[in-house]
């Protein structure tokens, strides 16, 4: 039975226990209520918890582990000769594929089951028959590979009909010991609320050890890399010359200042514009224009950053040309390209001003009615009020949408590859190509390159980079928060 199948047929379970779970729970009150212990529908909940727990359970480990014994044993069955010849991960996602390709004739009607358990190890006779449903094995497929793709297959036959076994019984399992302890005095009510309780500590222990995860494995990554490049030359090089075939010039300077660079500019355009969007949303906006102009304005954070990369590269970059290149309107050449500094930030700060000025919006409306109350009976104006009290008051929230924004523009990637650039050089000329951070991350992880070589592994060092660029940002709007908070509090 396959995973949906599976999952269909529990919750079917866990509805049939909820209903035979409260009604066996009034049957043992006398059809009165009041005699419970819990509410009836504690009683139906305490089943369903009882069935679907352990068997979701059962379910995730034997999805977690039925892979990882399938390609251990599978493993064994691959030569020396041939994992020599190639990795290993790549010899099994060839028979995993040529696996799945057998599966596909199965299910089309091309061979039978006890036809493909009994196919001829010969190749060009499998080819032949795989063929026919027009499943393409490539030439690199081996004798070998066929067998143990075979077998990939037969054990997975094999643990999904032991999963489907073991699943459904544990759940049976649980619906009977669920129903059996139903009675009017059993506490119901404390069983659920104690598993959902751990349910929800679950559901944050799986967040923070998802953090944790993350930055342990760039950890990793970076310490490896830092083992066969000089930490040295990588932070202060002043040069970023990957090269594949060796020699290469990491240094991270370029990288991190076209990102800063970019994001300055971003937060030049984002800040003001969304500062003094949210002051008016918030202060002078009648409610019937607030109603229309905070969502309009919203909609520009629900368009995909390539939308923006394109509008970058295909209508700001050019409209900049046509200015500051050569033979531009101002008879000025400045740029050599659509691709640049200003283009990229200034569509990311485009891109932003809802950040900024949706969360300062909100902050703005945070600050007690009194406040200004108290302000405009001493006679200052309404300008005077936003200017001295509201804004000082709403400072700290409004630091804190500045960073966000700023986290987001220096953690942004499409935008900067299509429309900063792939140059790395220092520069102050912002109409001028760079590249960032990120849009190296992207570059140095795609190819063909040895995953152990300094190349590819200077990817994690830069995201680790990245990462306590940002964690300090954080810092620093935790201490202005904190420092602010106490005046006005």
């Amino acid at each position: 039975m396959s995973l949906p199948y599976i999952l269909v047929a529990l919750l079917i379970l866990a509805i049939a226990g909820y209903i035979v779970g409260r009604g066996k729970a009034l049957s043992s009150a006398g059809g009165d209520s009041r005699l419970l212990h819990s509410l009836p529908g504690y009683y139906g909940w305490n089943v369903v918890v009882s069935t679907l727990i352990p068997a979701l359970v059962v379910l995730v480990i034997w999805l977690i582990v039925q892979p990882i014994v399938i390609n251990s044993h599978v493993s064994s069955m691959i030569s020396e000769e041939t994992a020599a010849a190639s990795s290993l991960d790549l010899v099994m996602s060839d028979v995993a594929r040529v696996a799945d390709g057998l599966d596909l004739a199965v299910s089309q009607g091309a061979m039978s089951t006890e036809m493909a358990g009994s196919i001829r190890t010969e190749l060009t006779d499998v080819r032949d028959r795989l063929g026919d449903v027009g499943v393409a094995l490539g030439s690199d497929v081996t004798a070998e590979t066929l067998r143990a793709a075979q077998s990939y297959r037969a054990y997975s036959s094999t643990g999904s009909l032991f999963r489907t076994i073991v699943v459904l019984a544990f759940a049976v399992l649980g619906f009977a010991v669920g129903v059996l302890r139903t009675n009017k005095d059993f506490r119901a009510r404390n069983v659920v609320e104690t598993v959902v309780r751990y349910i929800l500590i679950s559901a944050a222990s799986i967040a923070i050890l998802t953090t944790v995860g993350i930055v342990l494995s760039l950890i990793f990554n970076t310490v490896e890399f830092f083992r066969i490049y000089p930490a040295a030359d990588f932070f202060f090089g002043l040069t970023w010359a990957p090269s594949f075939g060796g020699g290469s010039e990491l240094g991270i300077v370029p990288l991190i200042w076209a990102t800063m660079y970019i994001s300055l500019i971003a937060l030049a355009v984002a800040v003001p514009i969304g500062l003094f969007a949210a002051i008016y949303l918030s202060e002078y906006a009648t409610p019937h224009v607030r109603a229309i102009a905070k969502p309009l304005l919203e909609i520009l954070a629900g368009i995909p950053t390539i939308v923006y990369g394109l509008f970058a590269l295909l209508t700001v970059g050019p409209l900049l040309m046509s200015a500051f290149g050569s033979g531009g309107a101002l008879g000025v050449s400045w740029m050599s390209g659509a691709s640049s500094v200003f283009t990229a930030g200034a569509v990311m700060g485009i891109m932003l001003i809802p950040f900024v000025s949706s969360l300062s919006d909100d902050i703005i409306n945070a600050v007690p009615q009194a406040m200004r109350d108290g302000s405009l009976g001493l006679g200052a104006t309404h300008s005077e009020t936003v200017k001295q009290v509201i804004l000082p008051a709403a400072l700290p929230g409004i630091v804190g949408a500045i960073l966000l924004a700023a986290s987001r523009a220096i953690g942004e990637t499409m935008i900067v590859v299509l429309g900063a650039g792939a140059a790395a050089r220092l520069s102050l000329n912002p109409l001028e190509a760079m590249t960032t951070v990120t849009a190296k991350i992207v570059s140095q992880l795609t190819g063909d390159a040895d995953f152990a070589s300094p190349e590819a592994l200077v990817a994690f060092a830069l995201g680790m980079t990245l990462f306590v660029v940002t964690l300090g940002l954080n810092i620093v709007a935790l201490y202005i928060v904190r420092k602010y908070r106490e005046q006005y509090d």
